[in-house]
């Protein structure tokens, strides 16, 4: 579409009640900024694609015949975007007014930032902690094993998740929630777009990564508002997520932490790393067991 100033893609894997009302709200903004609005319908079962269809005949529909993931499927939107900047938005993800307007606003007047993100709120009107500090060994080790239990206020935990900040106020930040982020489309070229080895999880922070590795800020912008549901569709498949998110961690670490270790070290910190995500893994889906034969077990 010709004179766009913002591209926006939703892509979405059997949502479509959360995605009738994502494309509703993002529809509604009028702000005198040309939008257009592709969703990614990852072979959903639930009617997204022709709900789609039917109800919103000004927005560009691509269907996949298999779930491609998060990634893929916003850079197949990319590639048919014309905006000069591009939003990829979960499609749990509900639109406030002026939005996009202040965010394109805010990326126009700084030619440094590459990504602008939106303040993130959960349904009841919390704040949903959205940015954060990338994340390193120690702060995995103090907040995703029994280290977290014993010592829950811990100040890796927090520094990672920017607890100690009030939100408030705009404010340079590692990576941001892919769930709702503004990037420039020239910068999304220059990085090659999302990694597509990430099928789901961290696709974002290595995202951001590579933003500031490019010489971009990231800016958290809390002026602009989305109202996000977290797990619209992961939930429907939890065991599969968790195994997703730690073979996610895994790559990520490898990406960017372990092949920079010293060669010797090396084999030694791929050892602790894999032993690591699959304790991790293994605790969560015992639990999940667990839960199923309590429940199963009260009835």
């Amino acid at each position: 579409m010709p004179g766009t100033d913002l591209s926006v893609t939703i892509c979405s894997w059997n949502t479509r009640d959360y995605l009738d009302r994502c494309i509703e709200s993002v529809l509604a903004q009028a702000d005198g900024i040309a939008v257009e609005v592709i969703v990614i319908d990852n072979a959903s079962e639930d009617g997204s694609a022709e709900m789609v269809e039917q109800k919103y005949p000004s927005v560009r529909l691509i269907r996949n015949d298999q779930n491609r993931g998060f990634g893929a499927g916003h850079n197949q939107g990319f590639a048919a975007a014309s905006g000069e900047f591009l939003m990829p938005l979960n499609s749990d993800a509900v639109v406030h007014p002026s939005c996009f307007a202040r965010l394109v606003a805010y990326l126009r007047e700084r030619e440094d930032v590459g990504i602008a993100a939106p303040k993130l709120l959960n349904p009841d009107g919390s704040l949903q902690y959205s940015c954060r500090r990338f994340p390193t060994p120690a702060a995995a080790l103090f907040r995703n094993t029994p280290l977290g239990k014993l010592f829950p206020n811990n100040r890796f935990a927090r520094e990672y998740l920017m607890q100690d900040w009030d939100h408030r106020e705009p404010r340079d930040v590692d990576w941001v929630s892919g769930a709702a982020l503004c990037l420039r489309a020239n910068v999304y070229r220059e990085i090659g777009g999302f990694d597509e080895r990430f099928f789901m999880y961290l696709e974002d922070v290595d995202l951001c990564k590579r933003v500031h590795d490019a010489g971009y800020r990231v800016v958290y912008v809390p002026d602009a508002v989305v109202t996000h549901v977290i797990g619209a569709s992961t939930d429907r498949v939890a065991n599969r997520m968790i195994r997703q998110f730690h073979k996610s961690m895994l790559l990520y670490y490898a990406k960017h932490h372990l092949r920079n270790a010293p060669l010797p070290l090396q084999p030694m910190y791929w050892l602790a790393a894999f032993l690591f995500v699959w304790l991790r893994a293994s605790t969560f889906l015992v639990k999940n067991a667990w839960d199923a034969v309590a429940r199963a077990v009260k009835r």
